[in-house]
């Protein structure tokens, strides 16, 4: 099994961005994308795959604000800035990558369509995701665990944000995360500042053009048991982008790639292994 290493690359305005990496360099490259106020860590069994990182070169990273990246006073509204890191990233991949992005992660993918088309991308993976922001966007439905938990999750008072945060970690699989592994997703999020939190949401994005002109093969995946992020958002993202799959995993929630680590990680192999095919 292949050790997990910390590596590091330049993103839009000079923040530094932390990657967690695993597998060989001359693989072919995975990027993985986390969700809001979480890290790379929440890969972690993808990290640690044997499988997947024998024939691949996983490289996580974590979005500005979060985990070991730089925390900015500002650009957390501006697609262009989280465009221009994730590019950083798949330069430091080299290869065009298959790039899995989970819950905010998919609207960071978007992002980058947006402002760079579909270049360095070898295909995309929405998890659980996001495409879309703001009052009214169907790519952007939220479940009742995130409504249950907006705006206290968002305070400055401890007293108010921990109990709403700590019950949405709890909500976000369909059965409990248990071990280090539960407790590292919890502290994730509250290692990320309320003001970072709160910034995340303070944008509007519309998604359905952009997400019509992807050229590259496309897998969407969404718990159906997700009381994060709504399984409509998946269903509005399949159906905008063409010749979108779609796989549903039944029972799970916001955490496929955790509740159903087994099957998740079979299924991105074998989707990112048909990519890489000569």
């Amino acid at each position: 099994m292949n050790a997990v290493e910390h590596a590091e690359v330049v993103g839009a305005d000079g923040v530094r961005i932390g990657l967690r990496i695993a597998g060989e360099p001359h693989l072919p490259p995975i990027v993985l994308v986390h969700g809001w106020a979480q890290s790379a860590r929440a890969w972690s069994l993808q990290l640690t795959d044997p499988e997947l990182t024998s024939g691949f070169r996983l490289i996580a990273m974590d979005l500005r604000g979060h985990g070991n990246s730089g925390v900015p006073a500002e650009g957390y509204d501006d697609p262009a800035v989280w465009a221009g890191d994730l590019a950083a990233v798949l330069e430091f991949a080299g290869a065009p990558a298959v790039v899995a992005g989970w819950s905010y992660g998919g609207l960071v993918i978007t992002d980058y369509v947006r402002e760079h088309g579909t270049a360095r991308l070898g295909a995309i993976v929405l998890v659980g995701a996001i495409t879309e922001i703001g009052r009214g966007r169907s790519g952007g439905q939220v479940g009742s665990a995130m409504r249950a938990a907006l705006p206290a999750a968002l305070s400055e008072d401890a007293d108010v944000a921990l109990p709403a945060l700590v019950g949405l970690n709890e909500g976000m699989s369909g059965s409990p995360v248990r071990g280090e592994l539960a407790q590292a997703l919890l502290g994730a999020t509250l290692s990320v500042p309320p003001a970072v939190r709160a910034a995340l949401f303070r944008r509007t994005v519309d998604s359905a053009e952009v997400l019509a002109g992807v050229d590259v093969p496309t897998l969407v995946v969404h718990g159906t048991e997700d009381l994060v992020v709504d399984p409509a958002a998946g269903e509005f993202a399949a159906g905008k982008i063409p010749g979108a799959t779609r796989r549903w995993i039944q029972g799970v929630g916001h955490l496929p790639f955790i509740e159903a680590a087994e099957e998740f990680n079979a299924a991105l192999r074998r989707f990112a292994e048909e990519r890489s095919a000569p």
